[in-house]
């Protein structure tokens, strides 16, 4: 099997700000696998930036396992070769794929999925100064769900605002692990009255004990806090959702035992992404296909999207082109 691993950049249509930072693009690795009979498998991944990734450490996992790659490793040995994480994901994916051409059955088949349906997606705005975060939300008036980010200092006032501008959709606040459970259990009561259904990872995955005292009506989310198998034992049962991203939990064959694991310890399911193209979004639309609340905006925050790519209606992700994955 021959390897191929390329480092992409897809710029965003405006920064993309959350409380970590802020970025202008955002780069990806694509791992491509190719067969003796030339067929092609592809696999995308951004890394998770705050367990420390970076496309360099993503391209020294490869290169450690590339001989076994080479040899033909399958999916189930490459939960052992590498660690959840990104490299992982795209390699998984890409092998997923590659099956997929070899066959001549798709992913969605082979899983029961066939024939996929489209799925409603959330859109994401990035932290902005109120009265653009406003506008933002003005422009996407039509889209069923909205996701504000949020901070310590930034809050109320932005959630406020994107509901002013779009009065029916329903409302998902990220705070990326900003907030105190002070802060929590204050905001909580008003945001529930300004249409937030959800509020994903609030506390910072060391104070996961602290949720025991959340007293507020608005279902939480675990993300940061739920890698992969490993970690879903360990989460407060103050969450009733558990946000799955195959960059966390090392491609779609974790996720799918995450999902699995998840449903039967009573949480419900949230799918996500790291703002990838739609090479990415495609095996998180299969996890998506039995989550209830999907977060897969990836191609609609960037500049620009592969070709072919997923096509998005009002929010709604269509069925992915044979062309581009699976």
């Amino acid at each position: 099997m021959k390897i191929g691993v390329e480092s992409e950049r897809w710029p965003y249509r405006t920064p993309f700000r959350i409380s970590r930072g802020v970025e202008d693009a955002l780069d990806v690795l694509v791992v491509t696998l190719q067969d003796e009979r030339g067929h092609l498998g592809r696999g995308e991944a951004a890394g998770v930036d705050y367990a420390g990734e970076t496309i360099d450490t993503m391209r020294q996992q490869l290169a450690a396992v590339g001989p076994a790659l080479e040899a033909g490793a399958t999916r189930s040995q490459l939960q052992r070769l590498l660690p959840p994480g990104g490299a992982r994901n795209a390699v998984d994916c890409a092998l997923w794929d590659l099956e997929a051409k070899t066959t001549g059955v798709s992913v969605w088949s082979r899983l029961g999925f066939q024939p996929p349906r489209p799925v409603a997606t959330c859109l994401t705005l990035g932290m902005d100064t109120i009265e653009a975060m406003g506008r933002a939300a003005r422009a996407v008036r039509g889209m069923p769900v909205l996701k504000v980010k949020a901070n310590a200092q930034q809050h109320i006032e932005a959630v406020r605002s994107v509901h002013a501008a779009c009065p029916d959709a329903s409302i998902l606040v990220d705070p990326n692990q900003a907030w105190s459970i002070e802060l929590l259990n204050e905001l909580a009561p008003e945001l529930v009255s300004l249409g937030v259904v959800l509020i994903e990872q609030p506390l910072p995955m060391g104070a996961e004990a602290d949720l025991g005292d959340y007293r507020g009506p608005i279902p939480l989310a675990a993300d940061e806090s739920c890698a992969d198998l490993a970690s879903l034992g360990s989460l407060s049962r103050a969450y009733r959702y558990v946000n799955i991203k195959l960059d966390k939990t090392g491609g779609l064959t974790e996720a799918l035992a995450v999902a699995s694991a998840a449903r039967a310890s009573g949480y419900q399911i949230m799918v996500g992404c790291m703002a990838g193209t739609s090479l990415a979004m495609a095996p998180g639309m299969v996890v998506a296909q039995t989550a209830t609340i999907i977060d897969l905006d990836g191609p609609l925050l960037h500049t620009r999207d592969r070709t072919p790519g997923i096509e998005y209606r009002n929010g709604v992700m269509q069925v992915p082109p044979r062309e581009l994955w699976g």
